[in-house]
């Protein structure tokens, strides 16, 4: 393979890891810039591929978090454990069906999501909600499972809908939604990993050059976020979701 592709995919690895350590969306650069690159490849090839360096950008930004960012372990843990099993059989599913038939669904729900954030100005500024111990365990269960399922059906975005969970629904700010959003999605990259794994998906002379990238990048991600705080995320934040909407609007109506 020619080196100027290694390095091209190597870029956009850095950038994804640098934007999915704030917020989530990396895969919205590195998915397509490994489709358009390895076009010869079969698309779970190019997918699993990615997932490694997807994995490791997740770690050094998890780590970068966990120093600065105090973490409810119990919560954490429950939905680590059940996102690996819903990412690995999201995974599963999607090689033998395709994830087309709900793009149209996450359009019209990135839009209502888009929306919302920016019109509700104090959204993930401060802990608004209370919740009973029963009733956190409760929606850590439920986000854990659909949103690790949808990381291996599907993929990107992931990250944003973990940091919408955790505001919305457990009443976290911006800051340490994206802080736990990041121990999450690596439970479910390493779940998807598994999968891929154990179908030899993975080429890893372009994993791991590309997993060294995104280490990088997500690691200067979460020291920016840490230190610039929840009005900086927020704004990030929509950024990410006005281009995970291009990208779904894209594969709606132009493919």
């Amino acid at each position: 393979m020619e080196s100027y592709i290694i390095i091209l995919l190597c870029l956009a690895a850095f950038a994804a890891g640098f934007i999915d350590a704030i917020v989530g969306g990396g895969g919205l650069i590195q998915t397509p810039m490994g489709l358009i690159l390895l076009p010869n490849l079969p698309v779970s090839t190019v997918i699993g591929t990615l997932k490694l360096p997807a994995f490791s950008g997740t770690a050094f930004a998890a780590f970068q978090y966990l120093k600065k960012v105090v973490i409810q372990w119990k919560l954490l843990l429950i939905m680590m454990f059940l996102a690996v099993p819903s990412a690995f059989l999201g995974s599963t599913i999607l090689t033998y069906v395709s994830n087309d038939f709900m793009k149209p669904l996450l359009l019209v729900v990135l839009s209502i999501l888009l929306i919302y954030t920016y019109a509700k100005k104090n959204f993930g500024q401060h802990v608004a909600k209370e919740n009973s111990e029963k009733t956190q365990i409760l929606y850590a269960v439920v986000i854990s499972m659909v949103v690790g399922f949808y990381d291996g059906f599907i993929g990107p975005g992931t990250g944003s809908f973990l940091v919408v969970a955790f505001i919305a629904l457990m009443g976290f700010d911006f800051l340490h939604a994206s802080a736990n959003a990041k121990m999450v999605n690596l439970a479910t990259n390493f779940g998807s990993i598994c999968l891929f794994i154990s179908k030899g998906k993975i080429i890893w002379a372009i994993a791991l050059p590309m997993a060294a990238s995104n280490a990088l990048g997500g690691w200067l991600g979460a020291k920016l976020a840490i230190n610039k705080g929840n009005g900086f995320i927020r704004i990030f934040f929509l950024v990410v979701v006005i281009g995970t909407l291009i990208r779904f609007a894209y594969d709606v109506f132009y493919k």
